[in-house]
């Protein structure tokens, strides 16, 4: 028959972390509790979060060295902006390399000396003042060329629009007094418009000594009168060289002062180049 002895139920430890003493030979032995069953205590982090707060990898840190610093390169001979921009794979290719090294080359892309230094990846600089001013310098001629071509448009406009002519001033005409000096400068200004030549005083004198200026004088006992043709008026004209040099506007009657004046100044231009030029008969 068995031994009957007295079994205790193991007691479960709640605690994850204890001190248990074991004596042993009245020696006290302090050991550290790491679990209270057959499992042990999980760490306080697992492994992929210590994967998540991993640092960034070497490539994206190659990449951000690379964006803040643009490369150098040295221009050699043969070497065009399209080769280099390939070769350094430039995003927007040889335009892009010519933009951000626009100082350095120069204003033709097609001329890059060897020796000459290019940032790949710079940016285009903005243009300096100095280029700003002249831009605006270049500008100023252009809007100057508008301003005077919108000036010419408008003249040409102007010019173009129908101007309405004044009323012409009525002159009145000339009035002479009814007398010897009256008539001979009547006579002038018909004879002006005709280019018969003649001055006051020549035509005054050949008056004075032919009628005494007197319109109705005639002459009846010359060989004219004679003839049936006797002389008449101020210059003494008989009737067949009145009527040959009759002046056109004046009077057919050869007494009238104005129409016998003209028809012997007429005559004496014809035959003597002037009425100045008779100082007698005629």
């Amino acid at each position: 028959m068995p031994a009957q002895g007295k079994h205790r139920r193991t007691k479960s430890v709640s605690l994850s972390r204890g001190i248990a003493a074991v004596t042993t030979g009245g020696a006290v032995l302090a050991l550290p509790v790491l679990g209270a069953t057959t499992a042990s205590a999980t760490p306080a982090h697992s492994v992929a979060a210590e994967k998540a707060v991993a640092p960034v990898s070497v490539t994206a840190q190659v990449n951000s060295v690379t964006k803040a610093a643009p490369a150098k390169h040295s221009v050699v001979a043969g070497e065009t902006l399209s080769k280099i921009a390939r070769e350094y794979s430039v995003s927007g290719g040889w335009k892009k390399l010519y933009e951000g090294n626009r100082k350095a080359i120069g204003e033709n892309p097609n001329l890059i000396h060897p020796g000459i230094k290019l940032t790949i990846g710079a940016k285009a600089a903005a243009p300096s003042d100095a280029k700003a001013g002249k831009a605006a310098k270049a500008a100023a001629p252009s809007a100057g060329r508008a301003a005077t071509a919108e000036r010419a448009d408008r003249s040409e406009r102007t010019a173009a629009a129908p101007v309405a002519q004044a009323a012409p001033v009525a002159v009145a005409p000339a009035t002479y007094s009814n007398d010897l000096d009256g008539w001979i400068k009547e006579s002038l200004a018909i004879m002006a418009e005709r280019g018969i030549p003649g001055s006051y005083e020549g035509i005054h004198r050949n008056i004075i000594r032919e009628s005494s200026g007197n319109p109705n004088a005639i002459n009846n006992w010359d060989s004219n009168a004679v003839k049936g043709t006797p002389s008449k008026g101020l210059l003494q004209v008989i009737d067949p060289t009145f009527q040959a040099y009759h002046v056109p506007g004046t009077s057919t009657d050869s007494y009238d002062p104005v129409a016998n004046i003209t028809a012997a100044c007429n005559y004496a231009a014809d035959r003597y180049g002037s009425i100045d030029n008779v100082f007698g008969a005629y």
